[in-house]
């Protein structure tokens, strides 16, 4: 989607850290446009590059005003918090913003182009609200759409919710793309929205509309390139967000899966039920439900595993690549941390040998 650069300031006031500012570190590190600082008090005077590494280098600030000489055309709210609910204690920042003229993006389920106050501001000061979470007009259920002839669809998925699966996903384009091979990225979230600039939030499609959802962005996708990487969200164990990672697995009907992994975590991270814990299940245990679960509809095969090694040493993170290739018997890397190009292309390889892509499945 063409459109002009904007020059973005993010909120992510007391969040600015791994987990909770999820979209604001996606758009940082992939978003074509400019962000000019990150807002967040509590740690006023840091660096984006003290989370993201070098060559991100995106200043905290501690108020709007300060960012405001630098002439920011919008403010992006920068979190994914549980329920998607707007912080109280933002509105006023918002508020403020859209008095001096900026557009405001938002991807909470709390729909700010819905905000009586918010929408009178911007109709005054004649700015954009955005909710890259409103689901599309167009409803559909599944027709039982076959992928285009010649087209590679891999979905990402994960061992658990936020650990990664987006990253992998435009890491893996990325290194599609550098190895000369026609490519696409599909967004299913509001993040990967923000950063490509299309796609749906998956997760508030009305649930008879997953599906067919699934299959119009699929064929979107296919005729952008021939290898479809598609954004992951959930995971198929976990006890709230379990349905969504299903309607991609059958909506998608992805050719080959990669999983998504956080070596170091052991429980789902569940806050809604602190008095249970719901741990993180062996990765062949994972696969071969992945590889059942999508056969019910169309087959599909784990055909690679990237780890999130942010929580290991960079000797403990080769080590334990090493041990997950060993366990799967699959290609395992981390695209993030080392770069997608030798995970993409033990992938390839196994897809083009999948015998629903050679047409040999009657002897598989």
């Amino acid at each position: 989607m063409s459109r002009s650069p904007r020059r973005l300031v993010i909120l992510a006031e007391g969040e600015f850290r791994p987990h909770a500012a999820k979209t604001a570190l996606g758009v940082i590190r992939y978003g074509p446009d400019p962000v000019l600082a990150v807002i967040d008090s509590t740690r006023a005077g840091g660096n984006a590059s003290d989370l993201l590494g070098p060559g991100f280098d995106v200043p905290v600030v501690g108020s709007l005003e300060e960012v405001l000489g630098r002439r920011p055309t919008a403010l992006l709210i920068g979190i994914a918090p549980t329920g998607g609910r707007l912080p109280p204690s933002w509105r006023s920042i918002i508020l403020r913003a859209i008095h001096a003229g900026l557009d405001v993006l938002s991807g909470l389920h709390t729909f700010i182009s819905d905000d009586p106050e918010f929408v009178a501001a911007a109709g005054a000061a004649g700015v954009e609200l955005i909710d890259y979470r409103k689901p599309p007009e167009r409803m559909e259920t599944s027709v039982g759409r076959l992928h285009r002839p010649g087209s590679r669809v891999i979905l990402t998925v994960g061992s658990d919710c936020a650990i990664g699966k987006m990253s992998v996903a435009l890491e893996l384009r990325g290194a599609a793309a550098r190895a000369g091979v026609s490519t696409s990225f599909v967004a299913t979230g509001q993040t990967g929205i923000m950063i490509e600039g299309w796609g749906v939030a998956i997760d508030r499609v009305v649930s008879d509309f997953v599906q067919g959802t699934c299959e119009w962005l699929s064929e979107e996708g296919e005729a952008l390139g021939d290898w479809v990487f598609v954004e992951g969200q959930g995971s198929l164990d976990h006890p709230a967000y379990s349905s969504v990672t299903l309607g991609l697995i059958h909506g998608f009907t992805p050719h080959a899966m990669v999983l998504v992994h956080k070596p170091g975590l052991l429980e789902h991270d569940f806050v809604h039920l602190p008095e249970r814990s719901f741990p993180i299940l062996p990765l062949p245990r994972m696969i071969r439900i992945h590889e059942e679960i999508a056969g019910l509809v169309a087959p599909s095969r784990v055909v690679a595993v990237a780890l999130n090694t942010s929580l290991l040493r960079e000797d403990e993170a080769r080590r334990a690549i090493e041990r997950t290739a060993d366990e799967t018997g699959l290609p395992c890397d981390d695209p993030f941390r080392f770069g997608g190009d030798r995970l993409f292309a033990g992938l390839r390889d196994n897809v083009e040998a999948l015998p629903w892509i050679t047409g040999s499945e009657a002897a598989a």
